[in-house]
């Protein structure tokens, strides 16, 4: 009888833990971990994480081509994505610097990261993802007044005084623009929107602002302009893939500029993006697809494996315009939905 509720205690435990991190996007029992996962796209992942292991410096961050918070950023959440323990698991340590790295290159007082809001964004998104499932204790010593909620905190007061000072509600490279455009907004307004699926306090005016600045963007045939007054101007697939995402995580599917831009992607699941954007439209059309449409989303994900097998580096990494840091990084995030372990790749 001893034996049975000792059994049955241990057995609801691990349910409960089950449940605790399938909150947070990272349950360890994931139906899509393990064998789920294409074999190719765990070793494509593995082999890109230990290049990203190996080049990350002592301060937590990566040099080579782009560097500041948003690479970091960009790093942490590929090494939250592969759905080891943060705390305790292989790349605990790679994942402690790069919070702290992000942390110390924060303004104490504007919340700003620094280098541009493309930055600013990433940094902040990278923070929401870790928040909650990285333990502070792990990085900081008992005394310290850091933290990842108060740094997260102020990279959102950050963000919300920028848009404030923006006359259609979205962003530019300067936190003190007052014009915007639809790539650096889409950087921003995911780092707003996760941060606020992990408890910070985001003003809905902001989020409901920046959203209809979408809507003024997105034509009927689900084109995006880059910036200015009307939608529509010109094609392409990273600016439709980061209007549909947004709508999608703002939780707005209900829109038509949303079906507008999903229907434009799926009528694309063929095409790659090429020249100097690709791993950065990848990394967006992954996300995109796979919040509007799953069968687009299926084709175009077994493509992007085939793509990535054939132009991943001896080294793990990926090449392209970035730097090899920023490109790994992003091309790795196209795949990580595969694992589906981060929570802003939740449905």
């Amino acid at each position: 009888m001893n034996r049975t509720r000792i059994f049955l205690s241990a057995l609801l435990l691990l349910i409960a833990a089950n449940c605790a991190w399938s909150q947070r996007g990272m349950a360890p029992f994931d139906i899509h971990h393990g064998d789920a996962v294409p074999r190719d796209v765990r070793e494509l992942y593995e082999q890109g994480l230990g290049y990203l292991s190996d080049t990350q410096t002592e301060k937590g961050i990566w040099q080579g081509g782009q560097t500041g918070a948003g690479v970091t950023g960009m790093a942490l959440m590929t090494f939250l994505a592969s759905g080891e323990d943060p705390n305790f698991g292989k790349y605990s340590q790679q994942v402690k610097k790069a919070v702290k790295g992000l942390v110390d290159a924060q303004d104490q007082k504007t919340g700003y990261f620094g280098g541009s809001m493309y930055h600013h964004g990433f940094g902040m998104l990278g923070l929401a993802e870790a928040y909650g499932a990285v333990d502070d204790r792990r990085i900081w010593s008992l005394n310290s007044k850091k933290s990842i909620a108060k740094s997260l905190e102020l990279a959102v007061r950050c963000a919300i005084t920028s848009q404030k000072k923006n006359s259609v509600g979205g962003w530019r490279y300067s936190p003190e623009a007052s014009d915007a455009d639809t790539s650096v907004s889409g950087a921003v307004l995911v780092g707003l929107l996760a941060a606020r699926n992990a408890g910070i306090e985001v003003p809905d005016k902001s989020i409901d602002r920046a959203i209809k600045y979408y809507q003024s963007m997105t034509s009927d045939a689900g084109m995006v302009g880059y910036s200015g007054g009307m939608g529509g101007m010109g094609e392409s697939l990273a600016r439709s893939s980061i209007a549909g995402l947004v709508f999608a995580i703002a939780r707005r599917k209900d829109l038509k500029q949303f079906k507008n831009t999903v229907n434009y992607l799926a009528g694309e699941v063929e095409s790659d993006a090429s020249g100097h954007y690709q791993s950065y439209t990848r990394y967006y059309q992954a996300q995109a697809l796979f919040q509007g449409d799953m069968d687009a989303w299926a084709k175009w994900n077994k493509l992007l494996i085939e793509r990535l097998k054939a132009s991943q580096g001896e080294d793990g990494s990926f090449t392209g315009p970035f730097g090899k840091p920023t490109d790994t990084s992003l091309s790795l995030l196209s795949l990580a939905l595969n694992y589906r372990f981060l929570p802003i790749y939740e449905r």
